[in-house]
């Protein structure tokens, strides 16, 4: 019961990936200019209130310089997407915090697993929170939220992912399996090498989207004609690989290249060894499978020029290649 719960509330972070997403791909992300965690649950219910949501937004840099021409509906289309992911972060800590809090009280959730829940509920708060201050960049003197905040936003809901996942994973297995802890080995290593990679890489993802770097450099496998990008370097080594179009989108083909071979090798070790523990083999054939289908997802995201629907596909697979990635490293920890 308690590994299906926390496979459930994956499953929301998992939608609220995806919904963030969509409401970064449509504009919709500062739409709303207020945080209020509890009254903030209610739309407006009225046409005034609609019009006072509307003049707070009329105040943002993003509708002077680019929806200035924007009517009230179309304001109400975005204020749907950035209300729905919000919706979704409080439905993510109902979802966790009622269950967890009768876990405890009926002593049926495992005493290994009491504090390690606590940390992740209070990730969760934490992660509303950087949501807001990632907004905040974007009221004040910017059209859209920072880079960098966003990729810190997206990061900490991934680790908040990763975290749920293998807590599940733990309950799943129960006493035994938390218990039976391989020693360090080539797999063990290769594993925990592959998540934490991969991890590195839907940050350096984040980066490519806020920047919309996306609609740069639609060539593949070049970069406008070159293997390296002419305008690669920027004024400064922080400007460079935080907000170089070119150098972020080329940061992440690289290391999506390293993350391919290194996927693809651990499936062919996986094949070859007698050695490999049991159902590593099969992990590692998935986890191949789930790799080469990102990166060919990734490739006509760029050259289609960023459709929504693409998009969306290839951050919503990011994060299932992580879950199996995850699955992988937790799994070949135990005998």
């Amino acid at each position: 019961m308690t590994a299906v719960w926390l496979f459930v509330v994956a499953g929301i972070v998992l939608a609220m990936v995806v919904v963030g997403g969509a409401t970064r791909l449509t504009g919709s992300g500062l739409s709303i200019t207020q945080w209020k965690p509890i009254t903030g649950v209610l739309p407006p219910l009225s046409y005034r209130a609609w019009l006072h949501a509307y003049a707070l937004y009329q105040a943002t840099a993003q509708y002077r310089l680019v929806n200035n021409d924007m009517s009230l509906s179309g304001f109400q289309f975005i204020f749907w997407w950035e209300w729905a992911h919000r919706l979704l972060g409080r439905l993510l800590g109902a979802t966790f915090l009622l269950p967890f809090a009768i876990l405890v009280a009926t002593r049926r959730l495992p005493r290994r697993l009491v504090w390690r829940c606590a940390v992740l509920f209070a990730l969760g708060a934490l992660q509303g929170a950087v949501g807001w201050w990632m907004v905040k960049s974007g009221l004040e003197d910017r059209v859209s939220v920072a880079p960098e905040r966003l990729a810190a936003h997206l990061g900490l809901a991934l680790a908040l992912f990763v975290a749920l996942v293998w807590t599940g994973l733990d309950a799943w297995g129960g006493e035994y399996a938390a218990q039976r802890i391989r020693r360090r080995d080539g797999w063990t290593l290769a594993g925990t090498i592959f998540v934490a990679a991969a991890y590195v890489q839907c940050l350096l993802g984040a980066l490519v989207a806020g920047n919309r770097a996306g609609l740069v450099d639609n060539d593949w496998p070049l970069m406008g004609g070159r293997l390296v990008p002419v305008d690669y370097w920027q004024d400064g080594f922080w400007r460079t690989i935080a907000h170089g179009l070119s150098a972020v989108q080329f940061n992440h083909r690289m290391f999506a290249y390293g993350l391919l071979i290194l996927g693809v090798g651990m499936a062919v070790a996986g094949l070859r060894s007698p050695r490999t523990p049991a159902g590593v083999t099969v992990l590692a054939l998935a986890l191949a499978v789930i790799l080469v289908f990102q990166v060919g997802l990734g490739v006509l995201t760029l050259i289609l020029g960023v459709p929504i629907w693409l998009a969306l596909a290839h951050q919503a697979n990011a994060v299932l290649l992580l879950a199996a990635a995850t699955t992988m490293a937790w799994r070949v920890r135990r005998a």
